[in-house]
């Protein structure tokens, strides 16, 4: 059994964010929404416990899931797995999560059963010298 982990999953659209936290409900996670990108990067800046997955839908306003992602690679490096997860993918877009670093791709409407075990994957290979930082630094 996994200790408690913390999912911060984003997506701009309230049905689907509800819908993937019943999803994990059963793993024992706890989920953290967000609704945007930025919203994703404010909950990063503030939070003093560690958020051990990133859940990300590919298309939100304001920022897309993939610059997220870019923004918290930039030094210093912020390392915690990331899953994306789009109703527009593209074999293009999923090229590019992968090649951002993303462990997994998803398209929208997600399977149960896959998106379970990704995130169950991705949780076994945290380690917690990679939660983010309780700095605000190099995340603006």
């Amino acid at each position: 059994m996994l200790q408690l982990r913390r999912v911060l999953l984003a997506d701009d659209d309230l049905e689907v964010r509800s819908g993937v936290a019943d999803l994990l409900m059963p793993l024992g996670v706890e989920v953290l929404e967000a609704e945007s990108g930025l919203e994703v990067l404010e909950i990063v800046r503030v939070r003093q416990q560690p958020v051990h997955l990133l859940l990300l839908d590919m298309h939100m306003p304001g920022c897309s899931g993939l610059e997220v992602l870019e923004r918290l690679r930039q030094p210093p490096a912020v390392r915690v797995p990331c899953i994306f997860y789009s109703g527009e993918a593209t074999d293009e877009v999923e090229r590019l999560a992968l090649a951002a670093g993303a462990r997994a791709f998803l398209r929208k409407p997600v399977q149960p059963d896959r998106l379970r075990g990704e995130v169950l994957r991705a949780l076994r290979y945290y380690h917690p010298d990679t939660a983010f930082p309780t700095t605000t630094e190099g995340l603006g």
